[in-house]
């Protein structure tokens, strides 16, 4: 993908909050963040016009959703609408999507300008089906990530190891009947409350992030009590063998409780607090900085 291809992910946020415009193509296209899924919405007709450089995006748009139900997609069934600020500067229902629907749209777009996408897609599927026959070539792809992310190696060496470890946690949680999604986010809670004092929203929150990874945004200290946290659970999971919801999440707090306690030992040696409000990027400004 070229340069002039790729998205501008220069955004700007507005005096609306949490709705802001995002600059696509160099063109701009309003979005949406929704706090408590945690997902952004673009403006379906924004990215339409400029995808397919049509006089009249709305009716563009018509006529696609008309063909997807007909092949019997259910994506544009799944479009939800929000009131967006527009030229006038009166708010308007318009349908919006979210990332993954966005994308999906995009695929059902003949255009110049959607054929990067495409690409990229077919790209990104070919990858994940080698990754399921060879999973190092997932840890490949990771370092790979990070690096060009601008994280240090010894910070990737404990991410990498957090993914192993909580992929052992939640193969527990499977064995224990718990279901993935909505019960794993519960359990990873009590985890996070029981040893950070804070949920993972609040955690997201006291960093400043969105729909970021909260362990994307860990020091390494907050990496490896998590780790530890996570380990305890499982190890203690595998004796006690809960069987319901109420059950693991207690576990849980053992498992979160145990990291708690070195949390708490390692503050009062160095008098600082290991839970930190800093960021990725500000914790890879301060390694450039370093390296000046």
């Amino acid at each position: 993908m070229t340069k002039k291809d790729k998205v501008n992910c220069k955004a700007r946020e507005d005096a609306l909050g949490h709705n802001s415009i995002v600059l696509f193509h160099e063109k701009q296209v309003r979005r949406h963040w929704n706090a408590k899924k945690e997902l952004w919405y673009f403006s379906i007709i924004d990215v339409i016009a400029i995808l397919t450089e049509s006089m009249n995006p709305r009716k563009y748009w018509s006529v696609l959703k008309t063909r997807l139900k007909k092949e019997g997609s259910e994506v544009a069934t799944n479009c939800s609408q929000l009131k967006l600020l527009a030229s006038d500067g009166k708010k308007y229902l318009t349908d919006v999507a979210d990332t993954e629907a966005l994308l999906r749209l995009i695929q059902s777009i003949p255009s110049p300008k959607a054929e990067p996408f495409k690409l990229w897609l077919a790209k990104i599927g070919y990858e994940r089906i080698e990754e399921t026959e060879n999973p190092e070539l997932a840890f490949d792809r990771a370092m790979r990530t990070y690096l060009k992310k601008g994280y240090s190696k010894e910070w990737i060496n404990q991410r990498l190891k957090s993914i192993e470890i909580r992929k052992e946690l939640t193969d527990e949680w499977k064995e224990r009947g718990m279901e993935e999604g909505l019960e794993y986010a519960i359990l990873t809670d009590e985890i996070t409350k029981a040893w950070a004092g804070k949920s993972v929203k609040q955690y997201k929150n006291f960093k400043n992030l969105k729909k970021q990874n909260l362990r994307d945004n860990m020091t390494n200290l907050e990496l490896v009590l998590n780790m530890l946290a996570e380990a305890s659970t499982s190890e203690i999971s595998k004796k006690q063998r809960p069987k319901s919801l109420n059950e693991n999440k207690k576990v849980a707090r053992k498992g979160g409780n145990a990291a708690k306690k070195a949390r708490k030992e390692i503050e009062k040696q160095t008098g600082e607090s290991i839970v930190s409000s800093k960021n990725a990027k500000q914790l890879q400004n301060k390694e450039m900085r370093k390296l000046q």
